[in-house]
């Protein structure tokens, strides 16, 4: 059994990003951990406690608790960093947290954000993880992976930040369902064909993906770093 811990940015990534690979993670009795990070709402709106009395923070929470139950997360810890504005976070308090939920769930392998991707959050994200997942000693992560997601990873220009050129490749012919099923527990988040973010494309994206490997569908990632212990 494998300790799995995904940190994204907002409900939703989680599941545009890996949610397949999750589920295949879960079926094959891996501890799976989410991490989201940003609450995903107030960059709509400014006014947070008109928000939260509307009840629209909670409703998302709730979508994020459904896709985790569906795709078989063990656990979901939800953070409340402003939406669309972790730049204006110290970069050490975003590791902090990253810190933390790594100490608590001691992962081998973890999953998050590419770092061209449009939205800041992302980009924040994937700094934070990549400093408090380096290499020294007692650290547990043996395995970091950057996934991508629709709506932001590809509307990043070419030149302006490092491409998506994944090499990593997970076969999930058999959990695509699954995903595409998480999402509808975010129909508030997604869009109608032909958006990026609509589940038709997530489908198309996914059967791409698999076309490039060989198989029915596949989530594509790219390799940050993969450490092989000398019994292994």
């Amino acid at each position: 059994m494998k300790n799995v811990l995904v940190i994204a940015a907002h409900p939703d990534d989680e599941v545009l990003g890996c949610g397949a690979t999750i589920a295949k993670h879960a079926k094959s009795g891996d501890s799976v951990h989410i991490v989201i990070l940003s609450e995903g709402v107030t960059s709509r709106d400014d006014r947070r406690d008109r928000l939260r009395r509307d009840g629209e923070l909670s409703d998302l929470a709730k979508a994020a608790f459904s896709a985790k139950d569906i795709l078989g997360a063990k656990t979901l810890d939800l953070h409340e960093f402003p939406d669309n504005r972790m730049d204006s976070i110290d970069h050490l308090d975003i590791v902090k947290v990253v810190e933390k939920c790594l100490n608590m769930y001691e992962p081998g392998i973890v999953y998050t954000h590419h770092s061209g991707d449009v939205n800041i959050d992302h980009r924040r994200i994937h700094e934070a993880v990549i400093t408090a997942t380096r290499p020294q000693p007692g650290q547990t992560v043996n395995t970091l992976l950057f996934f991508e997601v629709q709506s932001s990873t590809e509307w990043q220009p070419p030149g302006s930040a490092p491409a998506f050129a994944p090499n990593w490749f997970v076969n999930v012919s058999s959990t695509l369902e699954l995903k595409i099923e998480a999402l509808a527990a975010y129909k508030a988040e997604m869009r109608k064909w032909p958006h990026a973010r609509s589940c038709e494309a997530v489908e198309h994206l996914a059967r791409w993906r698999g076309a490039n490997i060989g198989c029915e569908a596949a989530e594509a990632f790219i390799l940050g770093r993969k450490i092989v212990s000398g019994d292994e």
